[in-house]
């Protein structure tokens, strides 16, 4: 990984919060503006870094194509010019080209934090002016005779040039001056119009080269901050699934303890509860005679209330939390729908009489049974009663409909004359413990888990569950179960081939129907 990548990615580093967050992007910030003044082109360290990095790459990459290029022209130059004078230009732009590639090398081998960037520049300049005066020594070779061969040789080296340095402008430039100057050194030698418009082709091309090595430099700055802040956002990415799975531990051991808690404290919370209901109801039934005082009677039925409700928000919380730490078993059977809710009809009947309260049932007694848990489809209906029953004012009226879904399957639906619940609290109901400000104020005190025990229950059946309420116009709560739990749409249970009957089995059948 480069040092841009390392960089970027140690900058994703930090805490998840908002704040942290905001605080990193300003420090980031802070350090890109540094590193930008401090550098003479305007560039972060690691871009410019980067960027000599590329050049020393395709400088020490080009060292061997461009000894082989030299050689053909020093070979197609003994044509019309000693060889040994060939050689020795041969020689002089080998020597150059490997002054160049071993510089190349030796900055790729530096360690990148130790390494002075404008001084690898200067170098890297200045190498390229070097390189660029051998081969400007073409000249020599063209004027004794082959200046459309030096014409070619120079054009080749500029296009070699530019592309090579395009990712330090610097030394584009300086590689590009001393060739552009050689090819219009090469007019002192003809003054023919064919050679004057091959020089201005050639000197248009050189700045054609150089025009295009700045459009590399500038894709080249745009694919580094591409990639940076790729790396950034890879950087981020993992940090938040480190957060994640650190969040994960933790939530699955904040769940375990709190299995551990409930599980004990279930325990030890039964026990001492179970001799209280049971002391106050022989005292509330005085067992062994009248109470002195009629005070003591009154206490005894306050004490087993209580310890009743009590029990129910114990038993509560442990249904909640086996829902949602899915350990929650349903034990399925065919059951009717519609006895359900007759049977939980009549338990709630005595608590609605005493609030003068009317149930109006629209009940559809045809509906076939469903494959369900008897027991979580009673407290599911139950609930739904006891709420309906609790925030219903005296003398209201409370609707219960079961009957078919469009779809083929059952439902239930409890609506009451309440105070209703407001849109933007809906959501407050639906959670643990929670409660509207409206029933609040004009209801029963509850523990606020009858809600989200009936939908971790219609859930596990796989079910819907919808929650429809305005207020001062009540509250509906429609229960949906799907059709595949409706037993006449259950395909049946394939079992294995009947074993062959006796002959004298088979024959006996027709005498037994005569009979």
């Amino acid at each position: 990984m480069s040092e841009l990548t390392v960089e970027m990615v140690q900058r994703g580093r930090g805490p998840s919060s908002e704040e942290a967050v905001r605080r990193r992007g300003v420090a980031r910030d802070m350090r890109s503006v540094r590193e930008k003044l401090t550098s003479k082109t305007g560039l972060e360290r690691a871009f410019d870094y980067e960027l000599l990095r590329l050049y020393a790459q395709y400088r020490a990459g080009a060292g061997i194509p461009l000894g082989l290029f030299a050689m053909a022209l020093a070979g197609a130059a003994c044509f019309w010019v000693e060889p040994l004078v060939a050689s020795l230009w041969a020689l002089c732009a080998f020597l150059m080209i490997t002054l160049n590639a071993s510089m190349s090398r030796s900055f790729l081998r530096a360690e990148p934090d130790t390494v002075s960037l404008a001084r690898w520049r200067r170098r890297f300049a200045f190498g390229e002016v070097l390189q660029s005066l051998s081969w400007s020594a073409l000249i020599g070779l063209g004027a004794v005779g082959g200046w459309h061969f030096a014409m070619f040789g120079l054009v080749i080296a500029a296009a070699v040039a530019t592309m090579v340095a395009a990712t330090v402008p610097a030394a584009a430039v300086a590689a590009l001056v001393p060739l552009a100057l050689a090819t219009l050194c090469l007019l002192a030698f003809t003054r023919q119009m064919d050679a004057v418009m091959l020089v201005a082709m050639a000197i248009g091309s050189q700045i054609f080269f150089l025009g295009l090595a700045r459009r590399i430099y500038t894709s080249t700055i745009g694919a580094l901050q591409s990639r940076a802040e790729k790396d950034a956002v890879f950087g981020e990415l993992e940090e938040a699934k480190a957060n994640s799975d650190e969040a994960r531990r933790r939530a699955e051991e904040a769940n375990l303890a709190k299995s551990r808690f409930l599980a004990t404290m279930s325990h030890e919370l039964r026990t001492p509860l179970n001799a209280i209901l049971g002391f106050s109801e022989v005292m509330k039934n005085e067992v062994f005679g009248p109470h002195t005082a009629p005070s003591y009677g009154e206490y005894s039925n306050d004490i087993h209330d209580s310890g009743m409700h009590l029990l129910n928000l114990i038993n509560e919380i442990l249904d909640l939390s086996r829902i949602e730490a899915g350990r929650y078993e349903l034990n399925e059977e065919a059951v009717k729908l519609a006895h359900i809710v007759e049977e939980c009809r009549h338990m709630m009947g005595l608590k609605a009489r005493g609030k003068n309260q009317t149930f109006l049932d629209f009940v559809d007694e045809t509906l076939p049974r469903l494959w369900a848990d008897e027991r979580a489809l009673r407290q599911v209906v139950l609930n739904l009663l006891s709420n309906a029953v609790k925030f219903t004012p005296p003398g209201g009226e409370i609707t219960i409909k079961v009957g078919w879904t469009s779809s083929g399957g059952q439902y239930v639906a409890v609506k009451d004359s309440g105070p209703g619940i407001p849109e933007d609290e809906l959501g407050t109901v639906m959670s643990s413990f929670g409660r509207g400000s409206l029933a609040i104020k004009t209801a029963e005190q509850g523990s606020g888990l009858g809600l989200p025990i009936v939908k971790g229950l219609v859930d596990l059946h796989g079910g819907n569950f919808t929650l429809k309420s305005k207020p001062r116009e009540g509250t509906e709560v429609i229960v949906t179960l799907p059709a595949s739990r409706v037993m006449d749409t259950l395909a049946a249970v394939a079992v294995g081939p009947e074993p062959e009957k006796p002959a004298a089995s088979v024959r006996a059948k027709p005498a037994a129907r005569a009979a």
